[in-house]
Formats: C-alpha cells, structure tokens, sequence
C-alpha cells in the first residue's frame, strides 16, 4: 500500500533523518516507511524482514568494487508487497534509519517494562 502524507493525523514519529522517516501507526498495528520518495506499509514482520535485507548487504565490499557493476541494489521482501532500488548511499541512509527506529523501539519497551513493573 502506498499512502499519501495526508493520512498521517494518527501516526506516531518512531525515528526520522534528513532521507526519510518512520511512523508508527497504532490503529492500523503497523508502520509507515517514508523513504526514497515513497511512503509504504509494513507490518511488524515485514519491517524486520526490511532490516535483515538492508543489513545483510554488503556496502564495504560493493563500495571497494573496482568492477563495473552498478552500484544499485534491488531489496525485495518475501510476502512484501514493496521493492526498493536504491544505491549504495540510499542504501546507507535507509540503514541509519532501520537502526535508529529499532533504537528507539527497544528504548520504548525498555521503558514500558519499566513503568509496569514499578507500578
């Protein structure tokens, strides 16, 4: 599904950089990935599948290839109904992005464990 930022009243910053951003969507139980100029829906699931793709890419490697392969990368997730082709400076920032969401939302269930079991 891709969504248009008018539909963004109930959705929740999870993590933003200068190349996109992600929000969390409560009523819809799920995830919106605003990157390389498309918004897209991701379940919990399919958003760890997006990072295991992204992280599983080696950018050392294709950054040293003196080949003359493109230095594009096709990401396609299983039972997704999204693809990015990105490069590898795409790819870079959308890692930053993964991480930096998966960040925060272990920060935020650390703080939710937290005030449960305080009270």
């Amino acid at each position: 599904m891709i969504a248009t930022l008018a539909q963004t009243t109930h959705w929740t910053d999870v993590f933003k950089t200068t190349k996109g951003a992600i929000y969390q969507c409560d009523e819809e139980r799920c995830w919106y990935v605003d990157f390389a100029g498309k918004v897209a829906k991701f379940d919990y699931r399919c958003l760890l599948k997006l990072r295991k793709a992204v992280y599983h890419i080696d950018i050392e490697h294709a950054l040293l290839n003196t080949t003359k392969d493109p230095d594009v990368e096709i990401i396609f997730i299983c039972a997704c109904d999204h693809c990015y082709v990105l490069t590898l400076v795409q790819i870079i920032a959308l890692k930053e992005l993964l991480e930096g969401t998966f960040v925060m939302l272990e920060l935020n269930h650390i703080l939710h464990d937290k005030l449960v079991i305080s009270h």
